[in-house]
């Protein structure tokens, strides 16, 4: 049902209104869904069940924040949000980044070249214009594997990351080498290929982790459990990059 009407809305209203009118539709949809079973720790909605989604994700009805996204703010919030930090996010989900501008006293840049998220700026990843040694702290969750010139985009992540700051990666993973073709161009042959049509590659996780190291990052890589109350995915990976 859930996915029924995503598609029927998406088809007839525009994108910017869509935006605008999002949190008051899933708001009607969440009616539906109250319970105890639940909590989401972005918009503190207590649920009776989760959307369950075709790729098996769990989506929050009253916000629209996926897993991956709920997981990510709990870590935040634990250990990175403070008073005046500096932080650039790069296509943050449209739930984080409804959340980010309820925050008092942070210095939250979101970016987006796609057009399918909410942002202040469109940088180009592998072209950042911010001086170095600018944000206390970078997000770049399921980014890097869209990008081509991924180095560069690493080392431009590290020039404009501050000393002691740390940036947050999170991407798709498979077993073995990094996969990646750029004879692959079409959007079938990358659904194929990279599981998603604008993906260009799947890291693995220690191929992920040299190419950071390369650029001078030091990387602490962590694996979470799952989570069901919370919704929280298991064995989620997840690496912290530091300067």
């Amino acid at each position: 049902m859930y996915s029924s009407l995503k598609n029927s809305l998406t088809r007839f209203i525009p994108k910017k209104l869509l935006f605008r009118i999002e949190p008051i539709l899933r708001k009607c949809f969440a009616i539906f869904k109250r319970g105890n079973h639940h909590t989401c720790v972005i918009c503190d909605f207590k649920a009776s069940d989760w959307v369950h989604l075709q790729n098996h994700d769990l989506l929050c009805p009253n916000c629209g924040s996926l897993a991956r996204d709920r997981r990510l703010w709990k870590i935040l919030k634990e250990q990175y949000i403070k008073t005046n930090i500096d932080i650039l996010d790069f296509s943050p989900s449209r739930s984080l980044f409804r959340k980010w501008k309820k925050e008092q006293n942070v210095n939250h840049i979101a970016s987006d070249l796609s057009g399918d998220f909410i942002a202040d700026v469109t940088y180009d990843i592998t072209q950042i214009p911010e001086k170095e040694n600018t944000f206390d702290l970078i997000i770049c969750y399921h980014i890097l594997e869209h990008v081509i010139e991924d180095v560069k985009a690493m080392s431009e992540l590290h020039r404009i990351l501050k000393p002691n700051g740390t940036i947050i990666i999170q991407t798709p993973f498979k077993e073995g080498e990094i996969y990646e073709d750029y004879s692959i161009t079409s959007e079938a042959d990358r659904l194929l290929h990279f599981g998603q049509e604008d993906h260009v590659r799947i890291y693995s996780v220690e191929g992920l982790k040299k190419r950071l190291e390369s650029v001078g990052f030091t990387v602490n890589i962590q694996q979470f459990q799952k989570d069901n109350y919370l919704g929280f995915s298991d064995k989620e990976i997840t690496f912290f990059a530091t300067k």
